[in-house]
């Protein structure tokens, strides 16, 4: 990649697939990382599939959207299929930079970008290998595939980004050297402790009860089960505990059908379109629950723990490194999950809500921009730095 000048504002256009309406934790980062790069001075372009085309300007610049056909069993999922008409649209965009965000379906424009000489960059939001195992596929095969899935990514891409350790450390395993890291983020101010609701808590739970949230999509690379098994567990054990869902997925109704059938706790709110009472939710909760075994960041998580609410993670995923001393992680079972919330909820609560938020607070989205712009060798157009407002 050759390096921008300084003062030069370049057209970074972004291309994503599975970013639905409902989806979450995707359209945040495409959100926040767009927003701060226009605000250091370039001119951001998201293409996304919809039902329809559109072509708007927002606050995180450019967003255009082209007919996508639905994913039968992925909820609401839809993907960009018309090679020609991307195409057409790149070309008349004329990009400086390239940033895609899906490392299976629309890895073909990384080789549009080297005909293009357009410099390119694959961003990894979650391992190949970790994504195969958990629909099934067997260790070893699962690892063989990734290694020869991230090869090929590897020498199609002038960089690939990855957010964490976890995520680069299939890479690494290759022999890759074009990869790069850089962190996602939260919105610091969005996210606080002070949004906790006292009369929101109490509509979901009681005063001797404790109350858990997840926040994730319900599909299978998820493991929601995870969650619902934990707290069987610990209601066997005799610690009261309620959970609430906020996501919406293909496994919905098997979960619900399941908690009905185990008579437990747990309320499915579906997807929270409103962010004010989602944050709200995730600083009245007493743990937040993140099973998923391939995450390679988990902004949900984050934004928990912002928000005053440490986290339980699966260890199997790169969560270990964001939760840190402030969280607790555990194997992929609903009961050591259980021990893990025991764990949390022994230690005492103004000491475990304080520790969620310092370490959140490591992790602001204007060193996330700063981050991913450096991958695109595109600092700050003019020299100007990014304002405070971008976190």
């Amino acid at each position: 990649m050759t390096s921008a000048t300084t003062s030069q504002a370049l057209t970074i256009v972004r291309l994503a697939n599975f970013v639905a309406p409902a989806s979450g934790g995707l359209r945040t980062a495409l959100h926040e990382l767009g927003k701060g790069y226009k605000a250091a001075g370039h001119a951001p372009v998201l293409i996304i599939p919809a039902d329809r085309h559109t072509d708007r300007e927002t606050e995180q610049g450019r967003v255009i959207t082209l007919p996508g056909p639905l994913l039968p069993g992925t909820g609401g999922y839809r993907v960009l299929t018309d090679k020609r008409r991307v195409v057409a649209l790149l070309e008349e965009l004329a990009p400086d930079r390239l940033e895609v965000s899906d490392r299976t379906t629309l890895r073909w424009t990384g080789k549009w970008a080297r005909r293009a000489r357009v410099p390119a960059v694959m961003v990894s939001h979650e391992t190949a290998d970790g994504v195969l195992r958990t629909w099934g596929l067997p260790q070893n095969l699962s690892r063989r595939a990734a290694d020869v899935l991230n090869a090929r990514t590897a020498h199609t891409y002038a960089r690939v980004v990855c957010t964490t350790e976890f995520a680069e450390r299939e890479f690494v395993r290759i022999g890759a050297r074009n990869v790069v890291r850089a962190p996602l983020g939260v919105d610091l101010v969005e996210r606080h402790p002070a949004l906790r609701h006292v009369g929101l808590r109490a509509w979901h739970a009681s005063e001797d009860e404790a109350l858990l949230v997840m926040c994730s999509r319900l599909s299978v690379e998820k493991r929601p089960g995870t969650a619902l098994d934990a707290v069987e567990a610990l209601r066997r054990r005799g610690r009261r505990a309620v959970l609430v869902v906020a996501g919406d997925g293909p496994l919905r109704a098997r979960l619900e059908q399941r908690a009905c059938e185990r008579a437990l706790p747990v309320a499915f709110l579906g997807h929270v379109r409103d962010r004010g009472l989602l944050a709200a939710l995730q600083a009245s909760a007493d743990v937040c629950l993140a099973p998923g075994p391939a995450e390679t960041f988990g902004l949900a998580a984050l934004e928990a723990m912002a928000c005053g609410t440490p986290v339980v993670a699966s260890a199997s995923s790169a969560l270990p490194e964001v939760i840190g001393p402030a969280g607790v992680t555990a194997a992929d079972h609903g009961a050591a999950f259980a021990d893990a919330v025991e764990t949390l909820l022994a230690r005492p609560e103004r000491e475990r809500r304080e520790a969620a938020r310092t370490r959140a607070e490591c992790f602001g989205w204007a060193a996330s921009v700063e981050a991913f712009l450096a991958a695109h060798d595109a600092p700050a157009a003019a020299g100007r730095p990014l304002p405070e407002g971008v976190a």
